[in-house]
């Protein structure tokens, strides 16, 4: 399915949870894991990594799941949040919220819960380039009578 152990967002798969397996704890990871088996508890990728999990068509998750990329086509019975990216095959089924940033959604996919769309965290700097010379050049946006048109500054009279 994936192709010499990378999963469909190139990153490699370093831990399986097999299909005959059930797994009862929390698991924090970096890296990839894929999960053919049930896994009681809550999935947590480590912060700042760019993790992905993969969820197979015979994978269940019971709990919430904590990761920056997803791709699901089994079940999870708990809340998902993604902060970059999700791909719901045909088969996934999410019964919680599902707060996402960037979402792929293939007819047949479930979500009894809200989506819930989550800008991604950024630096002022990312969000608004000018912002850094603005401040660079001495002037202060707080001044009175100083107009700035910016997205994301807001201007004081």
């Amino acid at each position: 399915m994936f192709g010499k152990g990378k999963t469909s967002s190139g990153s490699r798969i370093e831990t399986v949870i097999g299909p005959q397996t059930v797994l009862e704890g929390d698991i924090s990871f970096t890296g990839g894991l894929h999960i053919d088996g049930k896994v009681k508890g809550n999935i947590n990728a480590e912060s700042g990594s760019k993790a992905v999990l993969t969820v197979s068509e015979r994978g269940c998750i019971e709990g919430d799941v904590r990761v920056p990329n997803l791709v699901l086509n089994g079940a999870v019975q708990g809340n998902v949040f993604a902060s970059e990216r999700v791909e719901l095959a045909s088969h996934a089924k999410v019964a919680g919220n599902l707060y996402y940033s960037l979402i792929e959604m293939a007819m047949g996919a479930e979500v009894n819960g809200n989506l819930v769309h989550e800008e991604p965290r950024r630096r002022a700097d990312d969000v608004n380039p000018r912002r850094k010379s603005v401040e660079e050049s001495g002037v202060s946006v707080e001044q009175p009578g100083i107009s700035v048109e910016e997205p994301g500054i807001k201007a004081v009279k």
